[in-house]
């Protein structure tokens, strides 16, 4: 009996091997949702759609939350909230397709390639990412529980922000 998950559902006729084994030949995952496979054109279009949002963001909110928060602007923030959200769930789609797809066999060259590019493409993207939960820390509790209280559209996020809050003392410096 195969079982199936909504998100990751089994297809029988995949194989990750000749079949020759002690298991034969076991099912991979379908991940048609995310993209049709390794050569579609949308992952390398998200991915860079990925890349040139987070250079974007940097360039629009680096060094800006202080001010955000001193003007009590939640309006403002919560759009960086937004974006930053949207380009983290674009860049966890093609992490993801591509974790998913070399967990699928291990052993292909191809899909290791695929993955390592991936990852390494994903991380220099992400370095122009780091500065933001580093500033939302410097931000006084007071001051952004005004910000949550005084814009109703940020409180979405407000359990996000308790999390980012928590790991404060353990914050690394930007150096």
């Amino acid at each position: 009996m195969t079982h199936r998950s909504p998100a990751l559902p089994l297809r029988d006729h995949g194989s990750t091997g000749s079949g020759d084994g002690p298991f034969g030949r076991l099912p991979e995952w379908d991940l048609g949702d995310l993209y049709a496979g390794l050569d579609d054109p949308r992952v390398a279009a998200d991915l860079e759609a990925g890349i040139e949002r987070c250079r974007a963001f940097e360039a629009a909110a680096k060094g800006r939350l202080a001010g955000i928060a001193a003007a009590g602007d939640g309006a403002a923030l919560a759009a960086l909230v937004a974006e930053y959200e949207a380009i983290q769930d674009l860049l966890g789609r093609v992490g993801s397709f591509a974790g998913l797809t070399y967990a699928g066999d291990t052993s292909d060259p191809r899909r290791a390639k695929f993955y390592g590019d991936t990852q390494d493409k994903i991380t220099r993207a992400s370095t122009h990412l780091l500065f933001f939960e580093l500033e939302l820390n410097r931000i006084d509790d007071a001051g952004v529980d005004a910000l949550i209280a005084g814009h109703a559209g940020l409180a979405h996020w407000k359990p996000w922000l308790e999390d980012i809050r928590k790991e404060k003392p353990h914050q690394l410096s930007d150096e």
